[in-house]
């Protein structure tokens, strides 16, 4: 059986509900044998017979749409995406001092040159990132809620497709992937 992690974006915020019930379902909808879920931001481990990629986002995008009705975003990456992620974390030595201040963004897709220099214009603080291959790495010395980074990115509405995990919980899914719990 083949694991995935399936990232979904901004789910559980405001009037965007998602039971744990319903992304269990959306799991077994598209085909997987087994699946659980990590935190409220319905972080979904996937174990199945499936095709990754584009092609399981938009299977899991229109299972969830159908089942519940609201249409979002996920991002899904294999084992060994994950893994590459984890060990090109540029911030090694911030993510053991400060994990939850050390983002991942993960993006449908990679992140274009030119929105990589708005986004290096738009930091006025401390703030880091690297760009990975469809991931931006992100330090938050101080902490993400002061930062106006975010704000300032998404007011150039040049802002890819993405979600973010902190990198505690990348480190948890990873080992959920491992069957670990």
């Amino acid at each position: 059986m083949s694991p995935y992690v399936a990232l979904p974006r901004s789910i559980n915020t405001g009037k965007r509900k998602v039971l744990k019930e319903d992304l269990l379902g959306v799991a077994q909808d598209t085909g997987f044998k087994s699946a659980k879920t990590y935190l409220a931001s319905g972080n979904l481990v996937l174990w199945g017979e499936h095709e990754g990629g584009a092609v399981l986002e938009h299977a899991l995008e229109d299972a969830l749409e159908a089942r519940i009705g609201l249409r979002t975003d996920f991002m899904v990456r294999s084992p060994a995406e994950l893994r590459a992620i984890i060990d090109g974390n540029p911030f090694k030595a911030e993510a053991l001092d400060h994990p939850s201040h050390v983002i991942v963004n993960f993006l449908k897709s990679p992140l274009p040159d030119e929105d990589e220099a708005v986004l290096r214009a738009a930091i006025t603080g401390p703030e880091r990132f690297t760009v990975g291959a469809r991931e931006l790495y992100l330090d938050f010395p101080i902490s993400m809620a002061d930062s106006v980074l975010d704000r300032d990115w998404k007011k150039t509405k040049r802002s890819p497709v993405g979600t973010t995990r902190n990198w505690n919980t990348v480190l948890k899914l990873a080992a959920m992937l491992g069957g670990e719990d």
